[in-house]
């Protein structure tokens, strides 16, 4: 067995339910210290990963890394960020234990993410001990990443068990490019997007983050990727965080990118049908190979069908993606928390979680990490 996953796997084994909490009275006087049975309250029937509104979170998002090779717009601000000290970030073992936490809970897909997880130096390793977690239950890895350093990889995390690959890429003018990120590159995400197709993943997403007078006039060509090629074009709107200069007069809300298309195609394009705990509206052009669709969390809000939750790469949980409420892992595990106490926090966290995110307005005002910090 993996040497990582013989240490993950070596822990206390993860109790099917956190154990039962302290139960308070709330108001309820006991009829006596002898005769007095504890009132559960409806929490408690609820599994680890359910929240109140009866979503249950089976996809676990795992920020690897705060570092980048590049410098994009809407995730690095333009001032650069103080990154976490190496010492405080989660390290190999530790990232593979909560994994296993999770999956023992219920999660059966988990997206690695950073920064740029290919930049750090172990993660062939890492997706390796994750596609050890598969006997308990966890049915897909896939990564987010820029594409960079992407394509000498390629076999490589292929063979540790990766299934699938989100590439960012707004736009495929090379000049417009370094206008977005900062930084050289586009020929080298544009070969591995190309090549990924030929390696037998599961599926290859291209995500474009579309900005007002920056890329909306790339939308047709992107969507043109589709006609030869098995992928999955998704625009995102422009989302606000901390640094990232966001402004509404740059957000291009995804029913203007419809209608644009809709004229230049007509009723060649079909709508598919939306996929459970859908974070992206798809579309087809009759005769392609490949689809688009929009993920539209400024606009049309997928709440109500939310399955994810994120572990950052210092440790903190974090229920939802908008939401500035963290809650420690990494203290738990090196304090010697069992797996068990780490199942409780985990469950108390998600019941916390609110039914939806704020709105536009608010949304541009609350505080958040950057980016670069939470993990695509």
């Amino acid at each position: 067995m993996h040497r990582i996953a013989r240490l993950a796997l070596a822990r206390p084994s993860v109790l099917s339910r956190p154990p039962t909490a302290p139960l308070r009275s709330h108001g309820i006087r006991a009829l006596s210290s002898a005769a007095a049975k504890p009132i559960p309250s409806p929490e408690q029937h609820l599994p680890v990963l359910s929240d109140l509104f009866g979503r249950f979170h089976n996809y676990l998002r795992i920020s690897v890394t705060e570092r980048c090779n590049l410098r994009c717009q809407y995730c690095m601000p333009s001032e650069g960020i103080d990154l976490t000290p190496n010492e405080r970030l989660l390290t190999t073992p530790e990232i593979i234990r909560l994994a296993r936490i999770f999956v023992m809970q219920g999660v059966d897909k988990i997206r690695l993410t950073g920064g740029e997880p290919t930049v750090r130096k172990d993660i062939i390793e890492l997706i390796s001990g994750l596609n050890e977690l598969r006997p308990l239950g966890l049915k897909k890895i896939a990564i987010t990443t820029n594409g960079i350093a992407l394509r000498r990889k390629l076999p490589l995390l292929r063979k540790a068990g990766l299934d699938g690959l989100n590439i960012s890429l707004d736009t495929r003018d090379p000049r417009k490019f370094e206008l977005f990120t900062r930084r050289k590159g586009a020929e080298h995400v544009l070969r591995a997007i190309s090549e990924a197709g030929a390696l037998g993943f599961d599926f290859v997403k291209v995500n474009v983050v579309v900005m007002r007078n920056m890329n909306e006039d790339e939308v047709p060509a992107f969507v043109e990727m589709t006609h030869d090629e098995n992928i999955d074009v998704r625009f995102i709107e422009y989302m606000p965080f901390d640094g990232n200069q966001w402004g509404e007069q740059k957000l291009v809300p995804y029913r203007e990118l419809l209608n644009n298309l809709v004229r230049l195609y007509g009723d060649r394009i079909e709508r598919l049908p939306l996929e459970d705990n859908h974070t992206a509206k798809g579309y087809r052009i009759k005769g392609y190979k490949g689809q688009f669709g929009f993920i539209t969390s400024m606009t049309k809000s997928f709440c109500s069908d939310c399955n994810r939750v994120r572990v950052l790469a210092d440790g903190n949980l974090k229920v939802c993606l908008f939401g500035n409420t963290e809650v420690g892992l990494r203290d738990l595990l090196r304090d010697g928390s069992s797996d068990a106490e780490v199942v409780e926090t985990i469950g108390k966290a998600v019941k916390r979680k609110k039914k939806a995110h704020a709105g536009i307005d608010i949304l541009s005002q609350l505080p958040n990490r950057p980016m670069i910090k939470i993990g695509g």
